[in-house]
């Protein structure tokens, strides 16, 4: 497999993923989800916007909810770039790229500049948000799963070899890889802060958010999740876990909101931050490396996700191999 390789001195500066943008039916509702279930922070409430941000985060928010009638939707997902500077640089390589883009006025984040990737994505860049109060000292405020902070966000697209270069174009670097038996990628875990990834690219109809992912304490956090979930009703948004990621390492507990949207809280992340770092290539038919312990994902999460407002979706380049791993166990639990 031919992997993407790293532009080491890119056209602008992107230091990390930082936020998501969806839209909900009953903002009630989801404000009583996200702060006691995942125990998110409300930075502000706002018509019909919900600010929040993980009980570690400094900047104004991570996660954008728009009171909106109709399907969910993800608006756009954010990324953040070293210095205003940046965004300039930012628009003049989009621009001969030739993909349109725009600086906009967007509420608590500096300058703003909207662009979609070649596959259709809706992209954020912002250098900077008006600064909060972190929380992270405060306890006697923690709730929930107590999230600590915005990690990043897995994308299901048509054409993962064609987002690798174009996301490592802008200076991501490859963290993990899975290819299938013909060598065709079907997976790439990419970063810029230093850990695993800040967006996972997998193979399937897209594009499409699978899911945003937050930080949390410990294994007890993501227990204690889980039971607040039960306790108040929301049991059944327990799609996944609490389980162990293979490659990564990471304990983790998948989530659907009550519109359905996907997140992740997950417990810790192994360092990348020096550039011999090799990338790790998983091999789907190894069972002890991809699922150590715990049962299997069922359908739903493979299959669904959020669509982008607006974004007509394609099918993969790539057909799914129907045997990995976990479809395997899966499909004959």
């Amino acid at each position: 497999m031919r992997i993407p390789a790293t532009v080491h001195t890119p056209p602008f500066n992107i230091t990390r993923a930082s936020h998501a943008v969806w839209s909900v039916a009953d903002l009630d509702a989801s404000e009583a989800f996200y702060t006691q279930v995942l125990g998110l922070v409300v930075t502000a409430r706002e018509g019909d916007r919900l600010y929040l941000r993980g009980v570690e985060e400094v900047c104004h928010h991570s996660l954008v909810l728009a009171r909106r009638a109709g399907k969910p939707v993800c608006d756009r997902i954010g990324l953040r770039v070293y210095q205003d500077d940046d965004l300039d640089r930012a628009f003049e390589h989009f621009s001969k790229a030739g993909l349109p883009c725009a600086f906009v006025e967007v509420p608590h984040q500096g300058r703003t500049l909207h662009v979609s990737d070649p596959l259709g994505t809706p992209l954020e860049f912002c250098a900077s948000m008006p600064l909060v109060e972190r929380q992270l000292t405060q306890f006697h405020t923690y709730r929930g799963g107590c999230a600590q902070r915005f990690d990043h966000y897995q994308l299901l697209l048509p054409d993962v070899a064609a987002a690798g270069d174009f996301y490592m174009g802008l200076g991501f670097r490859l963290s993990e890889y899975m290819v299938d038996a013909s060598e065709n990628p079907m997976a790439f875990f990419i970063q810029r802060k230093g850990n695993p990834h800040d967006i996972a690219i997998m193979n399937g109809p897209g594009p499409r958010i699978h899911h945003v992912a937050y930080t949390t304490v410990d294994v007890h956090t993501l227990i204690q999740a889980c039971d607040v979930a039960g306790s108040l009703g929301h049991g059944r948004k327990v799609e996944r876990g609490p389980g162990r990621h293979g490659p990564g390492h990471a304990l983790f507990v998948y989530f659907r909101d009550p519109d359905g949207h996907r997140v992740e809280l997950f417990n810790t992340h192994y360092l990348t931050l020096d550039i011999e770092n090799a990338p790790v290539r998983w091999d789907p038919s190894n069972i002890h490396r991809n699922l150590p312990w715990g049962l299997p994902a069922q359908r739903a999460w493979f299959e669904e996700a959020t669509e982008f407002a607006g974004v007509p979706l394609a099918a993969p380049s790539v057909k799914p191999n129907p045997l990995t791993l976990e479809r395997f166990l899966m499909e004959r639990a």
